[in-house]
């Protein structure tokens, strides 16, 4: 039986800053704190653009809206295939309350995402997405 599942991710900007937020990643031991943007699963039945909002919402008591799609993409886990879709989400709030899932929250400009991201092909993404 062949299973999909679709992915959000929503990088949040207010004033040309855009939200990050740090996550414990247990496979990587040495350091297991990474830095990354919002993310989740749609829930069966609800559109990824609810999905997205919903999620941002859950994870750091923000509210947004969706702008645009910057970038999508696509990987086989076993037999279950998983969608991907990034979106652009705006905001006027900066207060971040944090849910239990996430370790710490910063603002940073576009330029300093490598300074924070260590997944090249989401930067390479990002860049062609014009986000910095």
């Amino acid at each position: 039986m062949e299973k999909y599942r679709i992915l959000v991710k929503g990088i949040v900007k207010r004033d040309g800053k855009f939200l990050l937020v740090q996550k414990w990643f247990d496979d990587n031991i040495a350091d297991p704190y990474r830095w990354e943007f919002i993310d989740g699963e749609a829930e069966f039945g609800e559109s990824p653009d609810e999905a997205v909002i919903r999620i941002i919402h859950e994870q750091t008591g923000i509210t947004a809206f969706v702008d645009r799609i910057l970038y999508t993409w696509t990987f086989m886990l076993g037999s279950e295939c998983s969608l991907g879709l990034a979106y652009l989400c705006l905001t006027d709030e900066d207060n971040v309350i944090l849910s239990e899932e996430l370790n710490d929250a910063k603002w940073i400009e576009g330029m300093d995402f490598e300074e924070y991201i260590h997944n090249k092909r989401m930067l390479e993404d990002l860049e062609k997405a014009e986000l910095y």
